[in-house]
């Protein structure tokens, strides 16, 4: 059976597995899912009725998952959740609002470190192996791909993208789409590539050239990016140039940063 504290309140709708632990004081509401080796801390509230955590998930004490969304316009009887996948940590106080989208849910892959504090709007998708600093906060429908480190305090609008390998300095403020493999720093600046977690990321020599020879043509070539996608279609690219192409190619509405 769970470990679960007696003072904490678990609806007997709510499914458990087996080895979950429940702190103090927590509250788990009617629907919620929560998978294998998962511990709920103290004062913690998982809800929304179709909110489901896999295994060995983290939650801090004064953590909020699956609350409704920021939204004026939002009915609350829609039906929507939070999916979270297996082993992600989330400290103390993080706060991640279910979609506003029938049947939908604001979603989290795997192995991703949200630090204390951090807020994770409706309709979000981060993939795996991120990390965000503490206060880190992300408007409603922020797209994040995977390996990505958002400094202490960073704010991001809303409909924008992440993309992988990406890095963002603690208190900048990001209105347009990151590349993948850039750095960006202050009010939607570029400041170059993420060379340090290409390497560690296992990107190989001519991967790595191919990315910098991509980037130097998208965004340090002094023309328009419209002309520097004309003129990358003469050459052929690398699987991992190819992606920086394609989020070139494809921004959301809000566009993409450049220097």
């Amino acid at each position: 059976m769970p470990n679960i504290h007696p003072t904490a309140l678990v609806s007997p709708e709510a499914h458990l597995a087996d080895d979950v632990t429940v702190g103090p004081f927590a509250i788990i509401d009617a629907g919620v899912e929560i998978g294998s080796g998962c511990t709920i801390g103290p004062r913690a509230w998982i809800t929304g009725n179709l909110t489901k955590l896999g295994k060995n998930n983290q939650i801090g004490c004064g953590a909020i998952i699956g609350d409704n969304p920021q939204d004026g316009s939002f009915d609350t009887s829609t039906p929507s959740g939070v999916i979270i996948g297996d082993n992600n940590r989330f400290g103390d106080y993080v706060t991640i609002h279910r979609s506003t989208f029938e049947n939908a849910n604001t979603t989290i892959g795997d192995n991703n470190f949200l630090m204390i504090g951090t807020h994770v709007g409706h309709d979000c998708s981060l993939g795996n192996d991120n990390n965000m600093a503490n206060n880190v906060l992300l408007a409603g429908h922020v797209h994040i791909g995977s390996k990505v480190f958002l400094g202490g305090g960073a704010g991001f609008h809303q409909f924008i993208k992440i993309g992988d390998f990406a890095m963002v300095q603690g208190n900048a403020a990001i209105t347009r789409d990151v590349p993948p493999y850039c750095l960006a720093h202050g009010q939607n600046k570029l400041a170059a590539l993420n060379v340090v977690g290409l390497r560690r990321g296992g990107f190989s020599p001519k991967e790595r050239a191919d990315i910098k020879r991509a980037y130097k043509l998208l965004f340090t070539g002094g023309g328009s990016l419209k002309d520097a996608l004309l003129e990358a279609e003469k050459y052929e690219w690398t699987p991992g140039a190819q992606v920086l192409l394609d989020a070139a190619r494809n921004p959301s509405r809000k566009g993409i940063l450049s220097r």
